[in-house]
């Protein structure tokens, strides 16, 4: 397996025989999740963008040299959207007061990410089926990164209110 394989596949993890995205997103999470043990906030947000932006090209020259889209086993944008979806939900997490937020930001971004990139509701659904190449197979998933995210934010907010 080559460099941009490894990259874009998340280690593999993408190669998984059922249900890839959700495989490729649960990596993302654990990942996630262990870098925010050692890593500031800020440093994640631009790890985050560095990839994602890194992915575009990398999925242009992939889908040129296998003449195909949004193959399944491509899971970096996964790893980007459920990152996304991180960020928000631990962020919020460290400002509720309430037992066991952090282990709820954690599921609920996961959750809630898993939700919109398989639902596609409104604008996610739009850029998937209309824009090609790189920035449409990334583009729908930093749009549910950012609205599951937005979602789990809600919730965490929403249980501080009523705990």
């Amino acid at each position: 397996m080559n460099l941009n394989r490894l990259f874009i596949t998340f280690f593999g993890t993408g190669l998984a025989p059922k249900a890839p995205g959700t495989v490729g997103s649960f990596a993302a999470l654990i990942v996630g999740v262990a870098l925010l043990q050692v890593v500031p906030m800020e440093t994640f947000f631009m790890l985050t963008f560095a990839i994602t932006i890194i992915a575009v090209f990398e999925i242009n020259k992939y889908e040129k040299e296998t003449n195909s889209h949004d193959d399944k086993s491509i899971v970096i944008d996964e790893v980007s959207g459920m990152w996304i979806a991180l960020m928000f939900a631990i962020s919020t997490a460290e400002t509720v007061t309430y037992n066991y937020a952090y282990e709820i930001a954690i599921l609920g971004s996961f959750a809630a990410f898993r939700l919109f990139d398989i639902w596609k509701p409104s604008v996610i659904g739009t850029i998937d089926r209309k824009v090609k190449g790189g920035v449409g197979v990334m583009g729908d998933d930093v749009i549910a990164g950012i609205a599951g995210g937005l979602l789990t934010v809600v919730l965490l907010l929403g249980l501080d209110k009523v705990l």
